[in-house]
């Protein structure tokens, strides 16, 4: 198969095959007669397995890693739910961040409903930010929103 044939097969673009490639995910053979990469079922399963991955969050590394353990005879299955083990509390804290924001914001736009626009003026660039409290900044030097709930 060509990389177009592949990626219609997998439901991808062909770029998305070509970034797998590059990235050293798929290993396609080369046709001798004029150098395209050549793929096979095998890389297809590769394939699907790779955007199964990505659909759970792993990144390209964490992809190679786990090909990596299942290409040398070792079960990736350890490896595997450790990563997850350890992204899921990252990913339920980044939640948290975004279900504030989104309070923050249904906020702003209610405070903002009856407000009138302006123009900037040389003092102020936009009232409706600029009415906000200015935000706290966190132990690390971060600048954070005051959260009022």
């Amino acid at each position: 198969m060509k990389v177009s044939d592949l990626a219609k097969a997998a439901g991808v673009t062909a770029e998305t095959v070509r970034h797998y490639t590059r990235e050293s995910l798929l290993a396609p053979t080369r046709d001798p007669s004029n150098g395209y990469h050549c793929f096979d079922a095998q890389d297809l399963e590769r394939l699907a397995f790779i955007q199964r991955a990505r659909t759970l969050g792993f990144s390209i590394k964490e992809v190679r890693d786990i090909l990596a353990h299942a290409d040398h005879g070792d079960s990736p299955c350890p490896l595997v739910r450790d990563l997850l083990a350890h992204r899921l509390p990252e990913i339920r804290g980044r939640i948290r961040e975004l279900e504030a924001l989104a309070t923050r914001m249904e906020q702003a736009l209610d405070a903002w409903a009856d407000m009138p626009d302006g123009t900037p003026d040389g003092h102020s660039l936009c009232r409706l930010i600029e009415s906000l409290p200015a935000p706290s900044t966190d132990k690390s030097g971060s600048a954070t929103a005051k959260e009022e709930a």
